[in-house]
């Protein structure tokens, strides 16, 4: 099956990247939501709106893009010649990508205690947790593109 996907090849990497990018940009603005959303009092009209926000950007554009992220890249790893099976950057970057889904998977569940007014985690929390799927996207660009072992 791999071979047959050779002629699109370059249409499957774009729809992976924008995959990629819609992903990211939910990755990095949830737990943002989550840092005002310890400045609001539980159960107010702010609370509200932030609860809207969060699970229409989880739901409906993080879970998605997670989705089409995976299948494109699985698509492209699919292609005989793409990856070197033998190299060892490739499994770090999966590794990379899983830690994101994790960290998705996460975030969902400080959204469901946001959502049933349960959040004990403070403001600095959120704060802190924001950096994280930035270095894993560092080590994942620099696995891909500098293939360093």
């Amino acid at each position: 099956m791999g071979s047959a996907l050779i002629p699109f090849m370059l249409w499957l990497k774009a729809f992976h990247i924008m995959s990629l990018i819609a992903w990211m940009a939910g990755l990095f603005y949830l737990p943002r939501l989550f840092v005002y959303h310890c400045q609001v009092a539980p159960g107010s009209s702010e609370s509200a709106r932030f609860k809207v926000m969060e699970y229409k950007l989880l739901r409906f554009i993080m879970a998605p893009a997670m989705i089409s992220t995976f299948v494109f890249g699985g698509l492209l790893a699919a292609i005989p010649g793409v990856i070197d099976w033998h190299a060892a950057w490739w499994p770090v970057k999966l590794a990379c990508v899983l830690a994101l889904a994790g960290f998705q998977g996460a975030c969902g569940r400080w959204r469901r205690d946001f959502a049933n007014d349960r959040n004990t985690r403070p403001e600095r929390f959120y704060r802190m947790a924001n950096e994280v799927p930035t270095v894993l996207m560092m080590v994942i660009v620099i696995m891909v593109v500098v293939r360093p072992f």
